[in-house]
């Protein structure tokens, strides 16, 4: 219930009466401006099967899924010194730190033993030899809980930015039990912020950020839960990470309710924005679509992807054009999988699913923050699109490039993140232009029927909408559909989504499990694939049930197309082309 912007909650005992009980306990009081009552809803840890079990490759089913100014920054660059308290040798990295486990950590070092061998790591050694380490900047954990009194932990913990949600108290520590099913958050933390050079376990990529978790997965989770967890302390946080979601089965349909919406468009980084980062889901064996997870699809979080130690799509991934970018994580049984902290003080190899690509992301991110604190959740998306790196994971099938130069992929983004670059181009960064939003809706639409073997083509006008003052749009960033229709059998529709350039993508793919009768309402499929596009001109929408069964038959509602970008380019890209490193792999 909210009342002047204050939020409370009740325990209610749990009868068929409670609804009628709470509506009318509040009724006719004029300070409350909204109530709901609260549902639990499943969310899943998106880490995936333990390894013994590899070969069903079906989804594992859990119930719960010193700053530095640009000044600063260039001394240390330039700094002979700041070089030589690191190696002076980048390829002697295995003797760089001194943890267990750090010549383990594959994915954060170049580890070949010929080199004529790709590349494969996300390039953060440099900046370590820079003083880049993460200082400074605050990581929250949203997640099953925290073992904060770590060895590799406890030295950056960070009680401020930690709570307990389900509990109510500032304790995070997770629940212990015989089968250890807590320790998602104190691995997803570890990768992040594990202490350097005290021989305990590995090396974080910010591993001298502060971290915090917030616990909410220990418990029944509702809207009130989520919005509370993603808007905890927001003007200390300045990352969030989360490596959970709806559930990975190929029929969940789920999105943010109403306040963890608010929480998510809200931010925090005094009006700077909080900085989400997402993992993208563990349901590719299920036949799964990310762009029926509303927490990825969300314009406000950054949805992280993986890659294997081979450079290719794992078989838990997902895809979809709401994807921004990707990091490595585990792969078929040959691959590695990530090094990070767990339960009781001990450590593992064997971090891994999408749950492990979205904190080494969030770690990356520290970095750049610490060298450009000014940097807004809109600045740092466009950071992530234009440095990510094509060419580590070009072998792999479904790369288009849109008419603005950057190439795209629905299971990798715009590519794999490369630190070194990211934090370089953030610390002369330009903030980006103010966002415009353009709405469009449908054109006129005569026959709204839907059934197998008829595919429908909708028509949305923005050459002219999308002049009007206060709506011009030159830059494309995030692209949203919002859908209304009634289906017999949702999973069989597929949409695909094609801009005024002519370049097109899948907004949802045939989901064979989703037998729902409940169709779409009001839900919003988003996509970056057309990132820097102009959107003026017209969008077609392509709807078809290819798959069946024939009977299958509904009803086209309501769509509208919602477009957001800025009405002049951003200064990073004017007069500048999209450029992509050939040798990357080669360095």
């Amino acid at each position: 219930m909210a009342e002047r912007g204050q939020l409370w909650t009740k325990k209610e005992e749990r009868s068929l009466f409670d609804k009628g009980a709470v509506k009318f306990e509040h009724e006719g009081n004029e300070k409350i401006i909204w109530a709901d009552q609260q549902r639990a809803i499943e969310r899943r840890k998106r880490d995936y099967v333990p390894l013994s079990n590899l070969d069903s490759e079906k989804p594992l089913i859990r119930e719960k899924r010193l700053e530095l100014d640009l000044c600063q920054w260039n001394s240390i660059k330039e700094s002979n010194d700041a070089r030589k308290f690191w190696l002076n040798d980048v390829m002697q990295s295995d003797v760089m730190f001194n943890d267990e486990l750090w010549n383990q950590e594959w994915y954060l070092q170049d580890m070949r033993s010929d080199k004529t061998l790709p590349k494969l790591d996300l390039n953060v050694v440099p900046l370590y030899r820079m003083g880049v380490t993460g200082r400074g900047v605050r990581i929250a954990v949203l997640d099953d809980g925290l073992e904060y009194t770590h060895d590799d932990l406890k030295n950056n913990y960070d009680a401020s930015i930690s709570y307990d949600v389900n509990e109510k108290d500032n304790d995070p520590l997770p629940r212990y039990d015989t089968k250890e099913e807590n320790n998602h958050g104190t691995r997803c933390a570890g990768e992040i912020a594990m202490e350097a050079n005290n021989r305990k376990c590995g090396v974080g990529v910010a591993f001298e950020a502060s971290i915090g978790g917030i616990k909410l997965l220990d418990d029944w989770v509702t809207d009130r839960v989520e919005g509370e967890a993603l808007g905890y302390k927001r003007e200390l946080v300045d990352i969030y990470t989360a490596s959970w979601g709806p559930a990975d089965d190929g029929r969940s349909l789920a999105a943010p309710g109403r306040l963890a919406t608010k929480a998510l468009e809200r931010g925090g980084r005094k009006g700077k924005g909080s900085i989400y980062v997402w993992a993208s889901g563990n349901g590719g064996s299920a036949s799964d679509d990310c762009g029926c997870d509303g927490y990825v699809g969300s314009i406000y979080t950054i949805a992280v992807n993986s890659a294997s130690q081979t450079g290719s799509s794992p078989w838990y991934g997902e895809s979809c054009p709401a994807i921004l970018t990707t990091t490595y994580s585990g792969g078929s049984f040959r691959d590695q999988m990530i090094v990070s902290t767990d339960l009781r003080n001990t450590c593992t190899l064997k971090h891994t699913g999408t749950s492990a690509s979205a904190p080494l992301a969030a770690g990356i991110l520290a970095l750049a923050l610490q060298v450009n604190k000014n940097i807004t959740w809109r600045d740092v998306q466009h950071l992530i699109v234009s440095t990510s790196e094509y060419y580590p994971l070009r072998k792999n099938p479904g790369w288009f490039r849109n008419s603005a130069g950057f190439l795209f992929n629905s299971r990798f983004g715009f590519g794999l993140m490369n630190a070194y670059r990211l934090v370089t181009a953030s610390s002369i960064w330009t903030t980006v232009p103010d966002k415009t939003i353009c709405k469009v809706d449908i054109t006129r639409l005569w026959n709204k029927k839907l059934a197998y073997g008829k595919p429908r083509a909708l028509r949305f006008d923005a050459k002219n909408q999308c002049l009007l003052a206060g709506n011009e749009i030159a830059f494309l960033e995030h692209v949203e559909i919002k859908v209304s229709i009634r289906y017999s059998f949702r999973g069989a529709l597929q949409m695909h989504l094609t801009a005024p350039s002519g370049f097109t993508v899948q907004l949802l793919k045939p989901r064979k499990w989703d037998n729902s009768t409940s169709g779409f309402k009001e839900w919003k499929f988003m996509s970056v694939a057309s990132w820097g596009e102009d959107p003026r001109g017209i969008w077609i929408l392509d709807i078809a049930d290819k798959t069946g069964p024939k009977g299958n038959t509904g009803t086209i509602e309501a769509f509208t197309l919602i477009l957001h970008g800025t009405r002049h380019p951003p200064e990073y890209r004017k007069n500048r082309p999209q450029i992509y490193y050939q040798n990357y792999n080669r360095i």
